[in-house]
């Protein structure tokens, strides 16, 4: 199957100048069967208040991006894993949603919030689902997550096949690098669909990557460029956990030895 990413700067609190600038983008994806943009791709990133946060959040049935993607999807024929400004009642969730061509799939809300997203969201409540969209079986994170190695674990135990890491990345020279480690260290592929631009006193880091199951990028973008990234991914091989004839990343796991991992207060 084909993956790949679309990396643009979605626009602060403009859903619709978001919406066009896909139009531009998307058909230079054709043939892909999942792609995956950048993380709060509704309603941008940087808020300048609570208020801002909440005008720019949509419920995911009803919500205009969410239709306008399913749309897109049928269309073409394709998955799309996107981030989400979500609301839920009186809540908002920094999410990721998986839509197909018959409309949405599911949904992953962030666990780990980064510096000020802790103002205007919740932590996620709906744990590291994985989906099975035929072809393959697909795992989310957002951005920060990249930085804690249990929940990619967690997600590739689960069966996941590809992990789909919608990002807004502004600490350079990081994430970037540990995509690939997370890719290799559990024989899936990676795609982070960061974004790029400036928003306030942000600037965003770009340089969105395809990784493979032995730790290859096989596709980076620039820092600074509109840009559709797009690889080849053999499903066989991310399910190929063997090391060597005798090692396998699951089968030679210790876990009664990483009880510490699950301990509260355990730092």
């Amino acid at each position: 199957m084909k993956i790949g990413f679309l990396q643009f700067a979605p626009a602060l609190g403009d859903v619709r100048a978001t919406m066009r600038t896909i139009d531009r983008l998307i058909d230079r994806t054709i043939p892909v069967d999942l792609l995956v943009l950048p993380e709060l791709c509704n309603s941008g990133y940087n808020f300048q208040s609570a208020e801002q946060a909440w005008e720019t959040s949509e419920e995911i049935q009803d919500g205009v991006f969410v239709r306008y993607l399913a749309g897109v999807c049928q269309r073409l024929g394709l998955h799309i894993v996107s981030g989400l400004n979500e609301r839920d009642g009186q809540r908002l969730y920094n999410s990721a949603v998986l839509v197909g061509p018959q409309g949405y799939v599911g949904r992953y809300r962030k666990l780990h919030l980064f510096m000020n997203e802790k103002d205007y969201f919740q932590p996620g409540d709906v744990g590291l689902p994985v989906f099975d969209i035929e072809s393959c079986k697909v795992g989310m994170l957002v951005c920060f997550d990249w930085q804690f190695p249990e929940v990619w674990r967690i997600l590739a135990l689960k069966g996941a096949d590809i992990i789909c890491h919608p990002a807004n990345l502004v600490l350079p020279g990081l994430a970037q690098r540990a995509v690939p480690i997370h890719a290799l260290t559990n024989r899936v592929y990676v795609v982070t669909g960061n974004r790029i631009g400036t928003e306030g006193s942000l600037t965003y880091t770009g340089l969105s990557t395809i990784a493979s199951p032995k730790g290859e990028v096989l596709v980076q973008a620039t820092a600074s460029e509109n840009k559709v990234g797009l690889a080849d991914a053999d499903i066989n091989l991310a399910r190929n956990k063997n090391v060597t004839t005798r090692n396998n990343v699951f089968a030679d796991r210790r876990p009664a030895e990483y009880s510490l991992l699950v301990q509260e207060g355990a730092i």
